[in-house]
């Protein structure tokens, strides 16, 4: 396992991090810990999780992923585990944030309540990177960060983060940390992988001047780059075979999104160029994303312990320069097929 600082932070985290919105829904508690004992036992050091897990949220269920981490952590040292969780941010287009009856903010109370109930489901004093979940376009940024900030200097909180964000939104929040001496944003956690490389348009230029770290989420697609998700075959027990047939109509759109004609056809590609080198769908994908200066961690999920077989590998997965070559390729065949 390889690791590395993030940001500018002390925070040195194996460059596979564990994400965790399965755990209680999709897992129960003992497949959760066993998931964990595998990466832990690994290497792995690094745990994303966030307050309104597991996904999808709701009122009766948010919440347990922290519970359950807590619970797997207790006969840990503390020092040991790099912990980063989220503050839910206001409601957006995908739902309404099922925690303090969805009027949820990035302002001081909120920020402080949702700490403080982190801290308790997970057992523990402090939270290594606490990040804004995603932006919250009422709440003026300098009052979120002076929130933020100050949960920093009273010892709860070491680093703070933010995610589903963009150029401008970034920019914004390091220039206002800058001037107003405030704890800035270390990392950032967006949507980066070979089937959305929307990244790299704008964003990662702000990530290399400014040495922020991006924390890819989703970097196999929500599955679909690990080949599984064939046209046209039962999904059924699959993330997005669950999304279509959940009610919510806001769900079957995130399910069309990822997993579209277009999506799936170039999955198929890019997983048959993993097999011409000799690789796993799933290992060429995690290690694609973190072919990239300005990502020092990559986020995998599983909802059973035998996924991270694959997954673990792109830990140490250099790839050929000729394959990234073929990978381009692909993509421009395709231009963001999750768009």
């Amino acid at each position: 396992m390889k690791y590395n600082y993030i940001g500018k932070s002390g925070l040195r985290v194996s460059n596979i991090c564990m994400g965790t919105m399965t755990f209680g829904k999709k897992c129960d508690r003992g497949i959760s810990f066993e998931i964990l004992d595998k990466a832990y036992s690994s290497g792995v050091n690094f745990f994303d999780m966030a307050e309104i897990y597991p996904v999808p949220p709701t009122a009766e269920t948010y919440g347990i992923t922290e519970e359950i981490f807590g619970e797997w952590m207790a006969d840990k040292p503390r020092d040991s585990i790099i912990i980063a969780t989220k503050v839910a941010g206001a409601a957006n287009s995908w739902f309404v944030p099922p925690v303090r009856h969805g009027l949820t903010a990035l302002d001081a109370f909120h920020i402080t309540t949702a700490v403080e109930g982190s801290l308790k489901r997970l057992k523990t004093d402090y939270i290594d990177l606490y990040q804004a979940h995603w932006p919250d376009s009422v709440v003026p940024i300098e009052e979120s960060l002076e929130a933020l900030d100050q949960l920093v200097r009273s010892g709860k909180v070491r680093y703070i983060g933010t995610s589903n964000e963009n150029a401008y939104g970034l920019t914004k929040a390091l220039t206002t940390s800058s001037y107003l001496k405030y704890k800035r944003f270390e990392t950032i956690q967006n949507n980066f992988s070979l089937l959305n490389r929307r990244f790299l348009d704008e964003i990662a230029i702000v990530c290399q001047k400014e040495q922020v770290g991006l924390l890819p989420y989703s970097p196999l697609a929500g599955g679909v780059l690990s080949g599984k998700y064939i046209p046209g075959e039962n999904w059924d027990g699959f993330r997005y075979g669950d999304y279509l047939n959940n009610p919510d109509p806001r769900m079957k759109a995130q399910a069309g999104r990822f997993a579209n004609e277009r999506s799936l056809a170039a999955a198929q590609k890019y997983a048959a160029i993993a097999r011409k080198y000799g690789l796993a769908p799933a290992t060429m994908a995690a290690a694609w994303t973190l072919s990239f200066d300005f990502v020092p961690s990559t986020i995998i999920g599983a909802t059973h312990p035998t996924q991270l077989d694959d997954t673990l590998k792109a830990s140490e997965t250099l790839l050929p320069e000729e394959l990234r070559i073929e990978c381009n390729a692909i993509n421009q065949e395709i231009l963001y097929p999750m768009g």
